[in-house]
């Protein structure tokens, strides 16, 4: 059975400006089904992001490949999604128009009405009926995330992605926005590709926790079955009598990255000379 998402043993690298380079990801290899929800864990630094950005088509991995449903992703298309940390708005559409923006543009050839109903539904799903007419500035914080994935729903994606998407929310609205998604996600059947360094909303959204080793030369370092039943809530999750066994292994994951890091900055350098067989 062929996977719905292929990321193909890709590597990133980067030129450094004055010659050399910086392999960011190497030999990444995961599949990811239909329906799945994967979180990318690891420290600052790790890919994560640079990770996504391929999968989205925003950037090319330097060796390897990704494959949606048997075809290459060789740039962005309307098949993915993604919603950023900074809510990307334009900030002087409302919310409609934000989200009507990108129906517009996905499905030019549906009757204006046909339009405004999708837009109309994904405003409903997100509970932004009473802020329709509203400008971003006149929006919290959590409210301009729920915008920004009403947009990205409205276009019915085939694939979500998320980069670290309530990384700048108090922990309330962080939390009641977790929910939200975890009742679109299910509703929807959705399948959703997560960058997040917090091991708690991993643990409540994921079926997997895919960790990253620290770059350069980032990997998959582990993989974490997450073996909660959906539907989820946070009281369920944390009552499961695997929740800490779970949270232990990606802390303790975490803390060994954190050490290689810490002894790989102070080892010390070695003189050029002895290495060259120079007396």
């Amino acid at each position: 059975m062929t996977a719905f998402l292929e990321i193909d043993h890709i590597d990133r690298v980067f030129p450094l400006t004055g010659g050399g380079r910086y392999v960011a990801l190497q030999n990444i290899n995961l599949t990811i089904d239909s329906g799945e929800f994967v979180c990318l864990l690891g420290h600052s630094g790790c890919g994560k992001s640079t990770m996504l950005n391929i999968v989205a088509g925003l950037d090319k991995p330097t060796q390897g490949g990704i494959i949606l449903e048997g075809k290459q992703v060789k740039e962005p298309g309307p098949d993915r999604m993604v919603v950023f940390q900074n809510y990307s708005l334009l900030p002087w559409k409302t919310v409609r128009q934000n989200i009507a923006l990108a129906v517009d543009q996905v499905y030019p050839e549906k009757p204006a009405a046909e339009r405004r109903e999708i837009v109309d539904h994904n405003i409903n799903m997100v509970n932004l009926r009473h802020a329709v007419d509203k400008l971003p500035d006149q929006l919290s914080g959590g409210m301009k995330q729920r915008v920004a994935i009403a947009r990205a729903l409205a276009i019915r994606p085939k694939l979500l992605l998320l980069d670290e998407p309530f990384g700048a929310l108090d922990a309330l609205t962080r939390g009641s926005l977790q929910e939200q998604l975890i009742a679109i996600c299910q509703e929807h059947k959705l399948t959703c590709l997560m960058v997040t360094h917090d091991a708690d909303e991993a643990l409540l959204l994921a079926d997997r926790i895919v960790m990253l080793t620290n770059g350069p030369n980032s990997h998959i370092g582990q993989i974490i079955n997450v073996p909660i039943p959906r539907p989820r809530n946070r009281l369920e999750v944390v009552n499961h009598p695997d929740y800490y066994d779970l949270r232990n292994d990606i802390i303790y994951f975490l803390n060994q990255q954190k050490k290689a890091k810490k002894q790989q900055l102070q080892a010390p350098v070695l003189p050029i000379g002895p290495l060259l067989g120079n007396p």
